[in-house]
């Protein structure tokens, strides 16, 4: 089934439909498989076989090996890698299914956390906003109170001047008409 795996450096080659390539940094991995292979068993070779070369030789010993020197120390373990896709290739395609779905869950998830953090926002800006709003209808209501007491006072006051107008009226008619205070004398005539 995978016939030839190639490194190669700093080269891409063309890509048919039956030939995947995973490319990091300056290192490209090419897979050549026939076209009953899926390509995202393809795909979970190389990734398979990255992690392993990754966790083997991360450390720079790959960045100072010369050409070759590592093929009969890594080549049995990709030879490995092979046959076990070989043998499992249809439990590998239903482990890379369950793996997409898990993704899309995963994604789905995520995008179910942004919403939920932006509605929380939003709710904290309602909250801030109905906190404003509840703080000038209270100083609204203190002044309307403030000003209905002035107005009441300023209406007393009116009323007080007009009865004193009226008072001092009522007794400059008494007086006029009176001549005096003591309207119960008889005059003599």
């Amino acid at each position: 089934m995978l016939n030839v795996l190639m490194s190669f450096q700093a080269k891409i080659l063309p890509l048919s439909s039956s030939t995947y390539a995973n490319q990091q940094a300056q290192k490209a991995y090419c897979v050549v498989t026939k076209d009953s292979v899926v390509k995202n068993v393809s795909i979970a070779f190389l990734d398979q076989l990255k992690a392993d070369f990754t966790k083997r030789y991360g450390g720079g010993k790959a960045d100072t090996a010369t050409a070759k020197s590592l093929n009969k120390e890594f080549g049995p373990v990709i030879k490995g890698h092979m046959q076990y896709i070989i043998d499992h290739a249809e439990e590998v395609e239903k482990l890379l299914k369950v793996k997409v779905q898990v993704s899309e869950v995963k994604n789905i998830m995520l995008e179910n956390i942004d919403k939920t953090l932006e509605r929380g926002e939003k709710l904290n800006d309602l909250e801030a906003k109905a906190s404003n709003l509840r703080n000038e209808a209270q100083g609204f209501k203190k002044q309307g109170t403030r000003i209905r007491k002035k107005m009441w006072l300023q209406n007393m006051k009116i009323k007080l001047v007009v009865l004193a107008i009226l008072l001092f009226l009522v007794v400059i008619i008494w007086v006029s008409v009176c001549r005096g205070f003591d309207c119960t004398k008889q005059k003599n005539s």
